[in-house]
């Protein structure tokens, strides 16, 4: 077996550990695995193959959000329509600019994911709210713009959606969690297929991610109550580890300008 689809696998696995154990987040270190570990040269295809895998691994976890009854439809489908679009549009102007200069917005954006990660998340909110022309008008250019800084970065854009969310419409943090998921897997989705058009995906690392994503789901899930004590504390370790990746990623597209 190609030694590189054995490390993406890996990989894969890390990722969905990372995103089972600590949600939002997580997705971001799947662009730097594929350049950095699996050797993948071409920061598009890097890119296009994760966006793939992040929607495949958030459309698995919408399915189970959506049977414990905790996705609220109207307002993620509200904020996800016009994400979709502004996801499309993030691809195009993405795919245009060349793979370093790309890297170092990564870079940044990468870094403020890493960063948000400290902050303490908030667990109140309205378990029952409903959508109204009032809450539309507020989800639908926040989903636009973040649909477009995600697809445009190559960041799962969890983390700027459940807070999104929560802002727009006074959401539990465990409903926008949920209902994200919605967001994650489309603009993914999008993104990927717009890679794909353009030749950016590669399929065999898109099937080996996957493949170590099962298995990281399942070790996530048997971890997660152990953590459930010490949750901050992690949380944060792994946001200095994402920051730190980030200003790895940073130094190394800016010394590839040179």
């Amino acid at each position: 077996m190609d030694p590189s689809l054995i490390v993406a696998a890996f990989s894969g696995a890390l990722v969905a550990l990372l995103l089972t154990l600590f949600g939002g987040g997580g997705s971001v270190l799947a662009t730097p695995l594929l350049l950095y570990a699996v050797g993948v040269k071409d920061a598009h295809v890097a890119i296009g193959t994760s966006a793939a895998a992040v929607a495949a691994n958030a459309a698995v976890g919408l399915v189970a959000q959506a049977r414990a009854g905790r996705v609220k439809w109207p307002c993620a489908l509200t904020f996800g329509a016009p994400g979709l679009v502004g996801s499309l549009v993030g691809a195009h102007l993405a795919k245009a600019i060349s793979g370093k200069h790309l890297l170092v917005g990564f870079a940044v954006a990468m870094a403020a994911v890493g960063l948000s990660m400290f902050r303490a998340p908030r667990s109140l909110g309205d378990p029952d709210v409903r959508i109204d022309p009032g809450r539309a008008l507020k989800l639908v250019p926040i989903g636009a713009a973040t649909g477009l800084a995600a697809s445009f970065f190559g960041i799962g854009g969890g983390f700027l959606i459940a807070p999104g969310l929560m802002a727009a419409t006074g959401m539990t943090l465990a409903n926008a969690a949920a209902s994200s998921l919605v967001s994650v897997a489309l603009f993914g989705a999008a993104t990927s297929v717009s890679y794909a058009v353009s030749g950016f995906v590669n399929g065999p690392l898109f099937l080996a991610l996957i493949a170590g994503g099962g298995v990281g789901v399942f070790v996530g899930a048997r971890l997660a109550p152990r953590l459930a004590s010490r949750g901050v504390l992690a949380r944060r370790i792994f946001a200095v580890m994402i920051v730190a990746t980030a200003g790895y990623v940073f130094w190394r597209a800016v010394s590839g300008l040179s």
